[in-house]
């Protein structure tokens, strides 16, 4: 068995977002993924729209883009076309990193072969992923390149997740997560961080023997938090909650740009057998608290930081300021909204945010 491999340009940039399909009126979800595809191929976009697991989801995903600013202006685009498909059908887009309600487990299958073999490998753990994600491809080189840009990112990876967290409500209720999509996630197989491979033929021969198992059709039925992607040449970061507003979006996409831009200059981090348990923690920590978690300092012996502390040290390093507020993130939004005027009025304001 042979994995494709077709390594890029380094730092090229695609992006992917994945926004809910609901009623205009009632917000209630609606299995029409199949217009959005449909109509929008005769567009002549630069990227597409396709299906995702649920059919009253429908992935946004742009072309391969030389900046971040590229990426955002093709998403801008796809929003504005996906918009102009729903009104037409009356329906409306939100972002958003779980549905406040309408339950998951009553949600359509996009009618794909590869969707219904995972329902009935994961059964209600998949029937369960009602969550939505900002998934960023970065270009590498080389693999080896890849999983030592993957290596330095992943300790920080936490702290973008607690600033991108945008689930608190899910199947009507105030889960008590900032990320209820990191927890919904966390059901099942082959998820979290990956292992530590000491080098590319490492985990070629580690995909080699867990798709001979048949267990995995291949390297993308693993959905790690972040994962090296051969097919495409990239460094696929799949940590951030799907955000509401495109500038948001923009921001984060910004920031894992810069991140692994710096990533690439650093020497390979050494073996460190807590990595793994500390990010774990963190992880946790971050869904839970969104902004206001402690976390584990990833390099620091013996202390915890708080999340805005840490992404300022982060921000340094990297050189990033776009002005992301680290003390804050979406998901207060709508803790605020849902907490003074109920579910419909967290879903308008998740349309008129996304569309805006």
């Amino acid at each position: 068995m042979t994995i494709e491999q077709n390594w890029s340009a380094e730092f090229t940039v695609g992006v992917e977002e994945e926004l809910m399909i609901l009623d205009a009126e009632t917000f209630e979800q609606r299995p029409e993924v199949k217009t959005f595809v449909a109509e929008s191929k005769q567009r002549g976009l630069d990227g597409e729209l396709k299906t995702e697991l649920f059919a009253s989801v429908v992935e946004l995903t742009t072309g391969v883009c030389e900046t971040a600013a590229q990426a955002l202006e093709q998403l801008r685009v796809l929003r504005r076309t996906g918009s102009e498909i729903a009104a037409s059908h009356g329906l409306a887009l939100a972002g958003a990193g779980a549905r406040p309600f309408s339950p998951a487990t009553e949600q359509t299958i996009a009618p794909e072969p590869r969707y219904q073999e995972f329902i009935d490998y994961a059964g209600t753990a998949a029937r369960r992923q009602g969550v939505s994600g900002l998934h960023v491809h970065i270009g590498m080189p080389d693999g080896e390149t890849c999983l030592r840009v993957l290596e330095t990112i992943l300790p920080w990876l936490p702290v973008v997740l607690a600033v991108s967290a945008n689930s608190p409500w899910f199947e009507s209720e105030e889960t008590g997560m900032m990320s209820t999509r990191a927890e919904i996630l966390a059901l099942l197989p082959r998820r979290g961080p990956p292992p530590r491979f000491e080098s590319w033929a490492d985990w070629e021969r580690y995909m080699h023997r867990v798709i001979a198992s048949g267990l995995v059709k291949g390297y993308t039925s693993i959905w790690w938090d972040v994962r090296a992607h051969p097919t495409f040449g990239t460094l696929e970061i799949r940590s951030p909650d799907q955000p509401t507003a495109l500038g948001s979006t923009g921001a984060f996409v910004e920031l894992l740009y810069a991140l692994c831009t710096w990533a690439a200059e650093q020497p390979p981090p050494k073996a460190d057998a807590a990595l793994r348990s500390i990010y774990d923690q963190n992880r946790w920590a971050a869904s839970r608290f969104g902004p206001r978690a402690k976390l584990i300092h990833p390099e620091r012996e013996g202390a915890a930081v708080l999340v805005p502390d840490l992404f300022a040290e982060l921000a340094e390093r990297i050189g990033f300021n776009n002005g992301l507020d680290p003390s804050s993130c979406e998901g207060d939004r709508q803790l605020n909204i849902g907490r003074s005027d109920g579910l419909q009025a967290i879903c308008a304001d998740l349309v008129a945010r996304s569309i805006a």
